[in-house]
């Protein structure tokens, strides 16, 4: 039995939207749909009538490419919404069978118990550490005897304010949300391989104009964070230094986007404020830029992987994901960067239907 899902992804750079079949063991893409974002800022809603345009033209090139209509959607946000705090919850076992139902009351013990701010909603509840009587670090409790159950959680939670702004963007855009997802665990979701999770592993989203980290150890999300930089920033610096518009420096970032300095050949660029003037520019400065902006950014991410504790848990290394990856020569500096540890590339998995 196949389902149709509506999902869209919503970034400080760009909206995408895609309509996808979902079987027992398939995923085919129906049509997808992007549009620049409007009236977002590192993550955040800042003008619902913009955003809420931004959103209809990416869902109407999605919906005009799979020739139907879906009102309900799966809505990606940014780690900019979120807070994350850690939870347990214990229930006795009177007849010592473990079922669905004894799990699901451990993981409402474990919910009341949660400090959750008042203008803080539950997004994510990710059980970590199941514990039957003295026995721990169960993966699956299910069908197993007992007395005691307990259950460790990692809790993502979200702004309010935020999400109701959210919302009235979506519901502007002529559709509802069905659920929503941290954008980070997402990607997490869909670019890890079961030996990864299991070996301990941070996926880090470089995104337009925000970072996101995931850290996932023993199987389970342990630990998630968010920087507000992302590519967006490396235009911004193409553009100061260059004295080019905006425009043109994001042109130089996609077509000569690198971080090997070895080229003195030069390019043509628009001078900012000047209309008809140009000047050359050595690539080899662009790539200098571009460097400095990105070994910034992947320090800043380095040191809190370094505090969160959980660095030398990462078996399986570091995976790398969103926009800034095209960058030449970004794995080599991450690895630097990252104290040598293992870093991989995320490539998304091949599906029926999806174009680049």
């Amino acid at each position: 039995m196949s389902t149709t899902i509506l999902g869209i992804d919503i970034g400080s750079s760009k909206i995408c939207a895609i309509i996808a079949e979902k079987s027992d063991d398939d995923i085919k893409i129906l049509g997808a749909g992007i549009a620049k974002s409007q009236g977002l800022k590192k993550g955040i809603i800042t003008n619902i009538e913009l955003a809420s345009k931004s959103i209809k033209n990416a869902l109407n090139d999605a919906k005009r490419v799979a020739g139907t209509q879906y009102e309900k959607v799966i809505v990606s946000i940014s780690g900019a919404y979120t807070k994350s705090i850690d939870s347990s919850g214990v229930v006795n076992i009177p007849n010592r069978d473990i079922g669905i139902k004894e799990i699901n009351r451990a993981m409402q013990m474990a919910d009341h118990n949660a400090n959750i701010p008042n203008e803080y909603e539950k997004l994510h509840i990710l059980p970590y550490n199941f514990k039957v009587d003295d026995q721990e670090f169960i993966d699956d409790p299910l069908g197993m005897n007992g007395a005691r159950l307990e259950v460790q959680v990692h809790i993502i939670t979200a702004q309010k304010s935020s999400l109701s702004n959210l919302e009235k963007a979506v519901k502007s855009a002529g559709v509802e949300i069905d659920n929503i997802v941290l954008g980070g665990y997402a990607s997490s979701i869909a670019v890890l391989n079961d030996d990864e999770r299991e070996l301990g592993v941070g996926v880090i989203d470089l995104g337009g104009a925000t970072c996101n980290m995931v850290v996932h150890t023993g199987n389970a999300v342990r630990f998630n964070d968010f920087l507000g930089v992302g590519s967006l920033n490396i235009t911004n610096d193409l553009s100061t230094a260059l004295h080019t518009p905006l425009g043109a420096a994001e042109n130089i970032k996609i077509n000569y986007g690198s971080l090997h300095g070895n080229s003195s050949d030069l390019i043509e660029l628009p001078v900012i404020g000047d209309d008809g003037s140009t000047h050359e520019v050595s690539l080899d400065i662009v790539s200098n830029v571009i460097y400095v902006r990105v070994e910034e950014t992947l320090m800043i991410l380095s040191k809190a992987l370094e505090d969160s504790r959980y660095k030398d848990q990462l078996g399986a290394g570091i995976v790398l994901t969103g926009g800034m990856t095209k960058l030449e020569g970004i794995r080599e500096l991450a690895s630097a960067i990252f104290d040598n540890m293992p870093i991989r590339v995320a490539k998304p998995r091949e599906m029926d239907g999806l174009f680049e």
